[in-house]
């Protein structure tokens, strides 16, 4: 009878699985955890070079435009306007108005004496909202130079009618010299649809000293002959009662477009680009927002918690200069070296504050911008006095 030996099957103790088991657990535990940091720190860093993304499109945008101010408009660029009811800005043809602590309050153009003045820069001291991020009010900018990329200086502006401006051109045969940039044949048409005048647009006329507001409208063409070559012509409507009050002919006032003499001709008119920054915190995040003329204001960028200026300015009377002068000519206590002073005295926009906030990925992704810089303003002053030690 044989005898067959029987081998018993190996395995594992219950204290070995169960101190196997904690190993395990404890190796994915901290794999977990190194792999759940380096998620946040690469949303971390991608958070962090999008919010200097947008930081420097929004800062480029403004400074540009600030050192822009006056351009194309000559040296102390001061344009009265009418009188009767006070012009503003910051308002669009719905019609709503965008600045204020609401963001329903238009922007009135600075005093000239008892006129309303168009300058080249047009501070906005406090006339933005206090955003929960800041007890204080916000500044709101406004700059204006003109358009060059539509040439609509090669025209002649004649006023034709009450509210009715034609275009023209300037001489014949050709197109006057010096308008069009070299291998440009003609100047964009009136009515073209991609830069063509719009309602909302301003024009500013030097052979009147006058800036009129496109109105809603056809514009209507025609064709006039000129030395045997046809033209085309175009009749713009600026008619009273305007977003703007830029067109309004009140009377014992200082007057506006439509009191300039019928069949009135004035050449070189240009597209004036009147642009305002401010806050806008009736959305969340606040964001930086850019108006032009009449037209509905546009965002720059989300999170801005934060805005505010001064300005370096320059006496020629006392040949001393006023400077961080954050309401300039308002005679406010911390602006009395600018008392007497209007905004063509300025040269330099210091931005003491932009401010951007990032809360994407709530408190752990917190990051923060803060942009402090100036702008020189060449085109506003009337000379460039810059007195050695200053």
């Amino acid at each position: 009878m044989s005898v067959q030996s029987i081998k018993r099957a190996s395995g594992f103790s219950l204290m070995e699985m169960t101190i196997a088991m904690g190993l395990g657990t404890l190796v994915l535990g901290v794999a977990l955890q190194l792999y759940s940091q380096g998620v946040s720190a690469t949303w971390t860093v991608s958070q962090r070079a999008e919010l200097q993304q947008d930081f420097r499109a929004a800062s480029d945008m403004l400074t540009k435009d600030l050192s822009l101010a006056g351009s194309g408009l000559g040296n102390g660029t001061n344009i009265p306007l009418p009188s009767g009811t006070a012009p503003v800005y910051g308002c669009d043809q719905t019609p709503k108005c965008y600045l204020g602590s609401t963001n329903l309050v238009s922007g009135k153009y600075p005093l000239n004496g008892a006129t309303p003045t168009l300058y080249g820069l047009m501070p906005g001291y406090t006339l933005g909202p206090t955003l929960t991020s800041n007890p204080a009010a916000t500044d709101v900018v406004t700059v204006a130079y003109a358009d060059t990329t539509f040439y609509l200086n090669c025209y002649q502006a004649t006023i034709s009618a009450l509210g009715k401006v034609t275009f023209a051109p300037a001489s014949a045969p050709a197109w006057p010299v010096g308008c069009l940039p070299n291998g440009v044949a003609a100047p964009q048409t009136v009515n073209d649809t991609m830069l063509g005048l719009t309602p909302g647009d301003l024009v500013y006329f030097p052979a009147w000293n006058m800036v009129g507001e496109v109105t809603a409208g056809t514009i209507t063409t025609g064709t006039v002959t000129v030395s045997g070559i046809n033209y085309p012509t175009y009749i713009v409507p600026f008619a009273n009662g305007d977003v703007l009050n830029m067109n309004q002919t009140p009377a014992g006032a200082t007057a506006g477009l439509n009191t300039v003499a019928l069949n009135a001709s004035g050449t070189n008119p240009v597209r004036l680009l009147v642009i305002t920054y401010y806050i806008d915190n009736t959305v969340s995040p606040a964001r930086l927002m850019r108006q032009i003329s009449g037209h509905s204001p546009m965002p720059v960028t989300d999170g801005v918690v934060y805005m505010k200026f001064s300005y370096d300015l320059f006496n020629d009377a006392t040949n001393l200069p006023a400077v961080n002068q954050p309401n300039p000519g308002s005679g406010d206590a911390n602006d009395t070296a600018s008392n007497g002073l209007n905004p063509t005295a300025i040269t330099k926009i210091n931005i003491l504050h932009m401010a951007m906030d990032s809360t994407l990925h709530g408190a752990k992704g917190y990051q923060g911008l803060d942009l402090e810089t100036s702008v020189s303003a060449r085109d506003l002053t009337y000379s460039n006095a810059y007195p050695i030690g200053h």
